[in-house]
């Protein structure tokens, strides 16, 4: 019996219009599945890697994604296959597509990457089983998602507090401005740079990656600036009219009287959303639900809904992937 698809190893294989049309119409789609992005990460040095399903001259299922590894003999501990936002399906795919897709990815890739994350930014829940099957374990993960399609019901949903300290950052002199050249980039990245530093401690990338995602119009820089300055900012990729993310969010909080940056860059995306007609803000991840993460507590004051979308996790190299887990845990303690 002869398959009624065929596999593609690589993207280029399938036309822009085919991409096109299955972001388009999928319940699944997503920024970081897009040509743009995979470009993007090409663009600042990253491996990346692509799957396609194909049945006819439709694509019912795509996945792409980069090989993340820290420098030196870290590698070795740290190479991991990252698919952000999740695969993207046409609402009338397969099981046994899905389950195709998957399998070609861990067998082409297993051998560059120690594990695997999905970090999905939709709902997957109907594909669940067909996830397992294949080896991916289920993890839980919370987000929030926000409706941005009425200006009114978007304030009326926010906390009184963080609504207000929106007010009055904007009454003393903050704005909210869109970078204007490498210069903005460069302040917003060193502000961004000692909060992973001092707080997130997790990996960051360089200046660079920040310079040409700026450059080649791969996301929104919207900044705030007082007294002349740059003093916060958030990082928003965009798929077209559907969603706006949340991809890097900083602010130097607790500097300056009666004016909150974090707050307002996260206000900013909000508002960027409604005067352009985008219907979602996606807030990129809320943490693990039973481990207590204070930026959720942080980014539930916005008015969206807390939606659990998860991730899943395929281990290829169980043995590296736990001594990289501990050694993870160690340097966090430590730092």
């Amino acid at each position: 019996m002869t398959k009624e698809y065929k596999t593609h190893n690589m993207l280029g294989a399938i036309t822009e219009q085919q991409w096109q049309v299955l972001l388009a119409s999928s319940d699944t789609a997503n920024f970081f599945q897009t040509k743009q992005a995979l470009h993007f990460f090409k663009n600042v040095g990253l491996e990346t890697f692509g799957f396609a399903i194909e049945r006819g001259s439709k694509i019912t299922a795509l996945i792409a994604g980069i090989i993340q590894k820290e420098k030196g003999i870290k590698s070795t501990f740290t190479s991991r296959a990252i698919i952000y936002g999740g695969p993207v399906f046409s609402n009338d795919v397969t099981n046994t597509e899905i389950e195709e897709l998957l399998k070609q990815v861990v067998k082409k890739m297993h051998k560059k990457a120690i594990y695997f994350e999905i970090r999905n930014l939709n709902d997957y829940s109907s594909y669940k089983d067909v996830f397992q099957k294949v080896g991916f374990e289920y993890v839980p993960h919370c987000n929030f998602h926000l409706d941005c399609s009425d200006e009114g019901v978007m304030r009326k949903r926010m906390s009184s507090s963080k609504l207000r300290q929106v007010k009055k950052s904007i009454k003393n002199g903050a704005e909210i401005i869109e970078a204007q050249n490498t210069d903005d980039i460069a302040a917003y990245y060193t502000i961004l740079h000692h909060l992973y530093t001092t707080k997130v401690k997790t990996p960051l990338p360089d200046l660079e990656f920040f310079q040409k995602m700026w450059e080649s119009k791969t996301a929104r820089f919207l900044l705030i600036q007082y007294q002349g300055e740059i003093i916060g900012g958030i990082v928003c990729p965009i798929l077209k009219d559907k969603v706006i993310y949340e991809w890097f969010v900083c602010g130097k909080d607790g500097v300056y009287k009666n004016v909150y940056p974090s707050i307002l860059a996260t206000w900013a995306a909000m508002e960027y959303a409604y005067k352009n007609d985008i219907a979602r803000f996606d807030f990129m991840g809320a943490g693990k639900p039973d481990q207590d993460y204070g930026v959720r507590e942080f980014k539930s004051k916005f008015g969206g809904d807390l939606v659990e979308h998860g991730r899943f996790l395929y281990v290829s190299k169980p043995i590296l992937y736990n001594i990289g887990k501990t050694a993870v845990k160690i340097l966090k303690k430590t730092s």
